[in-house]
């Protein structure tokens, strides 16, 4: 029952943040005179176009990218395809062109931008004297580095000619609405692909300082860009953003809720813990596996048959050569650190279908794994130590395999305590 229950969770957490589902509620009305740009960027940017397609009751027209293998066919928006998560040259000429869209309109035009996890690296145009292979290996170097989202985006913005809400004061006077999906803890529309239609209040001194605390190798020209003014970012008060509306369409938390109430249909007590845990992966799944034994040993926060929920974006500071991602990796701390604890099962995936840059979504752990793992001869600890989570879960043929799911609010983890 266990691990059919863990996907059946799973299934409805993606679900409650399908574009289909969630955005058509939130369209503006159509502008009476002027025209409607549709532009975006992120993991679910083509099927939020598609949800635009088939509810918008007049004409529209406009540029959405999307990542590699995330597209779907449409009619009147372009979707392009590009890198993620480390940006390339397909992502900077579909920034480079949405940008352009949104010169020259007028007061009477809306631009639509639909917005989602990933969009920061898919929109990867470089600031005045900054080169794509500069911001490639920043972003590389801050994604092994165990930065958190919030700091890694502070960096893009700072070094992008359409983040941190340079896109919207670029399509300044018209009307801008914001439909985002949110894969960030907090759902702060600022951090969400580093806010192109956010005014940023983060600074050029705390990129600066992000590139400092983690020993980032920046060169000579990105250097000398974060010491110019022209650096900064569009702040709260820029008359530019004054005709902007940012809203949030979906959020972890609502999939952690659809969650629950399987969990809850199934007999079991359902805790979400938080919807927003960060961490590094490992320490995380430790903090999981105490909650977890106190459950099945004292009843506390909540007796079996239970079920503990959560979500946010664990992050992993890369030591070994293994094939990884951070939900296996947190998968398998969990493993060592219950070592075998009957009755508790556990499932980690990314909603978005991808974990890190590999093809699975995660992967699910019963109270036998390690058992069968060293039946095969696989040493758990020896593939934690070498980020290797991929592996040692594709050999059990335990990896949760979705393929995209066209959507993205973060992490989603849940542990399945039965009686023993």
């Amino acid at each position: 029952m266990s691990r059919p229950l863990l996907l059946e969770m799973f299934r409805a957490a993606v679900d409650a943040a399908l574009p289909a589902r969630v955005l058509p509620r939130h369209l503006p009305q159509p502008p009476p005179k002027g025209r409607t740009i549709v532009i975006g960027a992120g993991k679910a940017g083509a099927s939020m176009a598609e949800a635009v397609e088939k509810h918008w009751p007049g004409p529209l027209e406009g540029l959405v990218v999307t990542r590699y293998g995330h597209g779907v066919p449409h009619e009147r928006i372009e979707v392009v395809e590009a890198s993620h998560p480390v940006p390339d040259e397909a992502g900077r000429r579909a920034a480079e062109r949405i940008l352009g869209l949104v010169h020259g309109l007028t007061a009477h035009d809306l631009v639509l931008c639909l917005i989602s996890g990933g969009g920061s690296a898919l929109l990867a145009l470089p600031a005045p004297g900054i080169t794509l292979a500069d911001k490639q290996k920043i972003n590389g170097a801050l994604l092994r580095s165990g930065a958190n989202i919030a700091e890694i985006n502070c960096v893009r913005k700072h070094l992008s000619a359409i983040k941190g809400g340079r896109l919207a004061a670029a399509a300044a006077p018209a009307q801008v609405v914001s439909l985002i999906v949110s894969d960030v803890p907090g759902d702060d529309p600022s951090v969400i692909a580093s806010g192109p239609t956010v005014p940023d209040a983060t600074t050029r001194e705390d990129a600066r300082a992000v590139l400092d605390k983690y020993r980032i190798d920046a060169s000579p020209a990105v250097r000398s860009w974060l010491a110019q003014p022209a650096s900064e970012t569009p702040k709260p008060d820029d008359r530019r953003l004054a005709r902007v509306e940012n809203i949030v369409i979906a959020r972890p938390q609502d999939s952690l809720e659809a969650a629950a109430a399987v969990a809850r249909r199934a007999g079991y007590a359902a805790v979400i813990l938080g919807n927003a845990l960060e961490g590094e992966a490992r320490e995380v799944a430790m903090v999981h596996a105490g909650i977890a034994r106190q459950c099945a040993g004292f009843g506390q926060p909540a007796p079996a048959p239970c079920v503990l929920l959560s979500g946010g974006e664990t992050t992993v500071t890369v030591r070994g050569k293994g094939r990884g991602g951070r939900n296996t990796e947190f998968l398998l701390a969990l493993a060592v650190a219950l070592d075998g604890q009957p009755g508790i099962h556990a499932i980690a995936c990314d909603t978005d279908g991808i974990d890190g840059t590999e093809d699975n979504a995660g992967a699910v752990l019963a109270p036998g794994t390690l058992r069968r793992a060293a039946g095969r001869r696989i040493s758990a600890k020896t593939h934690l130590a070498d980020n290797d989570g991929y592996g040692f879960f594709a050999a059990l043929n335990d990896l949760v395999v979705t393929g995209p799911t066209l959507t993205n609010v973060n992490d989603f983890r849940a542990i399945v305590i039965d009686r023993v």
